[in-house]
């Protein structure tokens, strides 16, 4: 009874080996087929580009179509995830326009280092206000003089003037009146040339008065902004120094 046991438990063992490799093969043949419809059907898509049209329209397509390769697109794996990103083509329009504004940041910088420059440059030439009006007057000095050197010479042609003039009234009629006409027809260009200089010269003035006095006031405001920012520089490394001290620690005793 035994034997006729261990013959069957023999030939159970010899049918689920049989068996194993049988669905072993069948499993094989169907891995060989998936390969070979998935190898015919070309490859699967693994990615997608989403972008968007004129009108606002999303689209999800396997590549971009040529009348969207300009525009912002995401491309997604096959799980949906971006992973990378493609910006707009700017138009000539628009780079022209980034170009200016590219242009207007780099001459604001350009004026504001100019800017610190002329307050760097104004705080450490002066020291008091009496020294700003100091250099004023000394830059006026120079002008003023050559004003009132043009005013004297042009007092001085209007009195040759008046006199020829008054010879001119005597001579009517005689050949010296044609040499006064000539004289006076000069005195009256050289005046009129001396006017020209004394009006540049007191534009000059006038430039140099608003330079000196806009000067006044930037310095004041720079030497009070710097006031301002000495007591809370003073006051923030006194709060430094306080909160590194040993705390409990005491004077020592006399």
């Amino acid at each position: 009874m035994a034997n006729m046991q261990q013959v069957h438990a023999v030939t159970a063992r010899r049918d689920g080996d049989r068996a194993n490799v049988h669905a072993s093969r069948v499993l094989a043949v169907v891995v060989l087929a998936t390969a070979a419809l998935l190898t015919a059907a070309g490859p699967a898509r693994a990615t997608t580009y989403k972008w968007t049209d004129e009108k606002g329209v999303v689209h999800y397509s396997d590549k971009m179509p040529p009348e969207a390769v300009d525009k912002a697109s995401v491309q997604l794996n096959k799980e949906g995830i971006p992973i990378k990103r493609t910006e707009k083509v700017p138009t000539p329009e628009e780079r022209r326009a980034v170009e200016q504004e590219e242009e207007r940041q780099r001459q604001a910088a350009k004026q504001r280092e100019e800017i610190a420059r002329r307050d760097r440059a104004l705080v450490a030439s002066y020291t008091s206000e009496a020294e700003i009006d100091l250099a004023r007057n000394r830059a006026l000095q120079t002008i003023n003089s050559a004003i009132q050197s043009s005013l004297s010479f042009s007092e001085q042609l209007s009195k040759r003037k008046t006199e020829l003039a008054a010879r001119k009234a005597e001579s009517q009629g005689k050949p010296m009146a044609t040499a006064l006409d000539r004289e006076l027809e000069s005195i009256d260009a050289e005046l009129a040339r001396q006017a020209d200089l004394i009006a540049q010269k007191k534009r000059e003035v006038s430039a140099i008065t608003a330079k000196y006095d806009a000067d006044k006031n930037r310095w004041r405001e720079l030497v009070a902004s710097k006031a301002a920012f000495e007591p809370a520089k003073s006051a923030s490394a006194a709060t430094s120094s306080g909160a590194t001290a040993t705390p409990g620690a005491s004077a020592p005793k006399k």
